[in-house]
């Protein structure tokens, strides 16, 4: 049986294993601890699936509770994949705040999986990079 739960915090180990385990260390800082270590105590939103208190999901995000919510990471082991699981810690993401509109950016090959829960593109949506200067 899976458990899910909000989290204030999560060891580093964890979280590598997780990124790992779910295939979306390629798209992580894996090569720096510390960063990792930061992008844990930076998020204010950390859901977490266990199966027999080991960590198989994890929902990494950033919210203000009321209406805007953004999830950063979302991440299931490879093992634990097309379960259900990815779907239930979005809902209890939405959960913990009823009112605020899901945001995220999508890995190419999980767009189809978005899609499918009910989340829509957004054609305008912007970033700069790290680097990249503000003209």
């Amino acid at each position: 049986m899976i458990s899910y739960q909000v989290e204030v915090s999560l060891k580093l180990n964890e979280f590598q294993s997780i990124l790992e385990d779910s295939g979306l260390s390629g798209r992580r800082p894996m090569e720096d601890p510390q960063l990792l270590e930061r992008m844990i105590r930076g998020a204010n939103l950390l859901i977490t699936a266990r199966s027999e208190g080991q960590l198989v999901g994890l929902l990494r995000g950033l919210s203000d509770f009321c209406y805007r919510s953004f999830i950063a990471d979302l991440a299931v082991s490879r093992s634990f994949q097309r379960k259900g699981i990815g779907r239930q810690l979005i809902q209890v993401a939405r959960n913990q705040a009823p009112e605020a509109r899901l945001i995220l950016f999508s890995a190419e090959d999980a767009a189809p999986f978005y899609e499918k829960i009910g989340f829509h593109l957004h054609k305008r949506c912007y970033q700069l990079k790290v680097g990249e200067d503000l003209l």
